[in-house]
């Protein structure tokens, strides 16, 4: 059985595993600033700048769930030191990368190292940590996901606007190889050996079969517009459809065998949680999108300077930071609405945002960013309030499936947020000027505030009460999956 850490190992054993999913939550928010800088220096076209954000961000999403199964087989450990040195030479490779076609390779692979690396931590945490220290390391794993998206938006924008020997953007990446390095020692040497378990074996066919669903929903999506909407495409999008179907036969196969399948299906046929899932993705997607559009405005659309475009959402993210403690003081009542509430608070910053350019205000910085702190807030609520219905929605044996749902829906719905955003935006301003560009965030901005709307709505229906379920005579059939509570 592996040892406690004592006290005094404890701090850099949280060091150690924190700082790889810091470091992994970081490169989402500071690419985003750095793309008009790589669109100008590599000559990368919409559709690619799109792959480069949404590659990591997809491959994250696929490989999550079944990086955790790594870990359980093959030791955390292991799986976690492995994804730091993918990680950090992918990083390297992404901040040399001579083309667009490179570098978004580059960030597939980045995206597989950051995927095995974070769905250790909470298992780390687990292992080693108990009572109050537990507590304590699961208070700093929220505060890390908060305050990375802020030093990500503003560590970007120093690094871009610095133009450090003439490299642009390249040390937006390069700064996390010697981060990297310095994790990868200060891992081999804190986190405790732990016997892995063999048990469960890995999902294979369900793996490359979700991998192919979403895979042939989102390159269409992605790179339809500048290709003209060829056959392919709507192949490809109407191919996704039967895969996912194929999935869906593949994983109650693996079930009907005694396997362990990638994901639980019965969770989904829960009302509360299928519907909290969409709605989740749905909010996601227009956070992602905004990040995506955001700095293109700002940048090539208004002439603002990279760092200010990573100053700018500095109000959104330090307000989904503080919407989580502040939820955990309220009432039961004040918990139960905070996913569609946050939603509608969501959507009426979006709005607001709309207006505000409709009303030919696009240079008012202050208001732009007043608007972005309140619809941070929103997001934050809808967030806490999200994982807080889900997680008392199935009981504790099935806490780690929800979370691996949670966090891949998540990643899948940041992938689409890009794609579909993105394309409308980059369709109507293909080129930096400013007229257009005030149009196609004025376009951006009403259909996420739509979104965030009928994302509320759908949180809404999630919290009705299920209809009360009759237990069944007993017989030797097999009962229904204790799961689910009623």
């Amino acid at each position: 059985m592996e040892e406690q850490p004592h006290t005094r190992h404890s701090g850099w054993l949280l060091v150690s595993l924190l700082g790889g999913m810091f470091l992994g939550s970081v490169d989402i928010a500071i690419v985003n600033i750095a793309t008009p800088s790589i669109r100008d220096h590599l000559g990368a076209s919409g559709g690619q700048l799109e792959l480069i954000v949404s590659g990591y961000t997809l491959t994250y999403a696929m490989l999550l769930i079944t990086s955790a199964r790594l870990g359980d087989r093959h030791g955390y450990r292991t799986v976690y030191l492995i994804g730091l040195v993918v990680f950090t030479a992918a990083s390297a490779a992404c901040g040399f990368a001579p083309s667009a076609g490179v570098l978004i390779g580059a960030r597939i692979v980045q995206g597989a190292g950051a995927a095995m690396t974070t769905s250790q931590v909470l298992t780390g945490i687990q292992l080693h940590f108990e009572g109050r220290e537990r507590a304590r390391a699961l208070g700093l794993y929220t505060a890390v996901l908060s305050t990375s998206a802020v030093l990500g938006q503003v560590l970007g924008g120093v690094l871009v606007s610095a133009n450090l020997f003439g490299t642009s953007w390249r040390p937006a990446f390069i700064i996390n190889v010697p981060i990297g390095i310095a994790l990868i020692a200060v891992a081999w040497f804190c986190l405790p050996v732990v016997a892995p378990k063999r048990s469960k074996r890995l999902d294979v066919p369900g793996a490359l079969t979700l991998s192919a669903a979403l895979l042939l929903l989102v390159v269409p999506i992605v790179m339809g517009r500048e290709a003209g909407w060829p056959l392919w495409t709507w192949a490809s999008l109407a191919a996704s459809i039967a895969a996912f179907v194929l999935f869906v036969r593949v994983e109650r196969r693996q079930a009907a065998r005694g396997g362990n399948p990638l994901v639980t299906l019965s969770l989904l046929t829960r009302r509360p949680v299928a519907l909290a899932l969409i709605s989740q993705a749905a909010t996601v997607a227009t956070y992602f999108g905004l990040l995506f559009v955001l700095a293109l405005y700002l940048q090539q659309g208004l002439g603002r300077s990279a760092g200010f475009s990573g100053l700018s959402l500095v109000s959104w993210v330090a307000a989904f930071g503080i919407a989580g403690p502040l939820l955990g003081r309220s009432g039961p009542r004040a918990k139960r609405l905070a996913a569609p509430v946050g939603r509608l608070v969501l959507g009426a910053a979006f709005t607001g945002i709309a207006l505000t350019l409709a009303a030919g205000q696009a240079g008012n910085d202050a208001l732009l960013i007043a608007l972005l702190g309140i619809g941070g807030l929103g997001y934050g609520a809808a967030f806490s309030g999200t994982l807080t219905g889900l997680t008392s929605t199935v009981t504790d044996e099935y806490a780690a499936e929800v979370s691996g749902l949670f966090n891949t829906t998540i990643q899948v719905g940041g992938s689409l947020g890009v794609a579909v955003f993105g394309t409308v935006y980059l369709d109507i301003a293909p080129h930096a000027g400013r007229a257009d560009a005030v149009s196609a965030f004025t376009v951006v901005a009403a259909s996420l505030a739509a979104t965030a709307v009928i994302a509320a709505v759908i949180a809404q229906w999630a919290l009705r009460p299920s209809r009360p379920v009759v237990a069944p005579a007993p017989s030797d059939e097999p009962r229904s999956d204790p799961a689910l509570r009623r």
